[in-house]
């Protein structure tokens, strides 16, 4: 699923924050996960918990596979939208992001692919990482 969706090893291992390894040892076919552990899947992958207990054999659903495929394409048009300095190619690249919400509104949420830049090692914190959250604040959210 994960594959299918082009989400990458180490993205799923930053949004289920567990390391690359983990990942690979959670995706083998023999892995015996939690359900909190399948929920995590669920919520990283954005897709319905159902899908990832299908057998391995089996293939997607049409409608999983469909919306991977439109995420995709939502990626590489708002990558397009960013980096092109003509303006022909940004009024194509805004209309095809206008028609792709049109047909999948969610898909407004989806960002382009990322630059490729300075890569950090899986144990390098980022920003994010380094800020500091308030134990009362992670409550209320967990409540709301």
């Amino acid at each position: 699923m994960r594959k299918e969706q082009g989400v990458s090893l180490r993205t799923a291992a930053r949004r289920l924050g567990i390391t690359s390894s983990q990942v690979r040892d959670e995706e083998e076919e023999t892995s015996d996960l939690l359900l909190t552990q399948l929920y995590r899947w669920s919520q990283a992958l954005d897709v319905p918990v159902q899908d990832l207990l299908e057998e391995p054999e089996c293939d997607l659903s049409a409608p999983i596979r469909q919306r991977a495929k439109l995420v995709r394409v939502m990626k590489t048009a708002k990558a397009i939208l960013e980096r092109s300095k003509e303006s022909s190619v940004r009024i194509m690249a805004e209309t095809l992001v206008d028609q792709l919400n049109d047909i999948m509104p969610e898909l407004n949420e989806v960002n382009a692919w990322n630059n490729v830049g300075q890569r950090r090692s899986l144990d390098d914190l980022g920003r994010t990482a380094q800020r500091s959250i308030s134990d009362d604040s992670i409550l209320r959210a967990m409540r709301d």
